[in-house]
């Protein structure tokens, strides 16, 4: 199997391939990954980066959708808002996540930037075609799909069975582990969500949650700097107090 680096070194030799796509943080591990170079540079033509800065949506729930992106880098918060103004938190995105869903006009959900993100953009008609051209690009959004089902059930799993502690600790070991895809694992990393997020991710309160990251901090299963800093001493740990195998 090759390895991400390996594909680094031969793009460096590869002059097909888009100077854009070619410094892309996120192209080996995203879609983008499954494209030949005639491909990515008829997608880089279309293609749009930009930041979005904390707070700013991307899209809101029920809007048409006329474009996709990659995330770059950052986190993106998925919330879906009842018919009487209640929102819930339903998800997280990170680099180099796909969001939208192709062959869909309308989004089901509000997805906001939580921090600086960085997103690459493009056309929805360019990513459908490219879809029907590129066997292996449908491949990859179809994996993509099943890999959020599967962290659905295990989050339903984790607010319908877990006590508070699990919960928070499972919440940290979930951004150790998503936060920063280049080195993998983050054994320090900041929040990306508030307190009041997190309590709303979580189905709790802000104050129970408050509670349990000083207790997770008094065990010395974290420590934190600054409110937001965070550092993990043993992931083996932390990850024996979320229940995960």
């Amino acid at each position: 199997m090759q390895t991400v680096t390996e594909h680094r070194r031969k793009d460096i030799h590869n002059s097909d391939i888009p100077a854009v796509c070619s410094a892309c943080e996120a192209r080996h591990g995203g879609v983008c990954g499954t494209l030949t170079p005639d491909q990515l540079l008829d997608l880089s033509r279309h293609s749009t980066r930009r930041r979005v800065e904390p707070g700013r949506e991307v899209v809101g729930q029920g809007e048409m959708t006329d474009s996709y992106a990659n995330i770059i880098s950052g986190v993106v918060k998925l919330s879906k808002v009842l018919s009487d103004g209640r929102q819930q938190i339903v998800g997280l995105q990170f680099a180099p996540d796909f969001m939208g869903r192709p062959f869909t006009r309308e989004s089901a959900l509000t997805a906001e930037a939580a921090i600086d993100t960085d997103i690459c953009s493009f056309p929805r008609n360019v990513i459908e075609r490219l879809v029907s051209e590129a066997p292996g690009l449908e491949h990859r959004l179809h994996e993509q799909a099943l890999k959020e089902l599967d962290e659905a059930r295990d989050w339903m799993l984790t607010l319908g069975r877990k006590t508070a502690q699990e919960k928070v600790a499972s919440f940290l070991y979930i951004i150790a582990t998503h936060i920063d895809p280049e080195n993998g694992t983050a054994t320090e990393f900041d929040l990306p969500l508030s307190r009041a997020d997190i309590a709303d991710y979580l189905g709790l309160t802000i104050e129970t949650v408050s509670r349990q990251v000083t207790k997770l901090r008094k065990d010395n299963v974290i420590r934190i700097e600054n409110s937001r800093r965070v550092t993990v001493p043993s992931m083996d740990r932390l990850m024996h107090v979320a229940g995960i195998d």
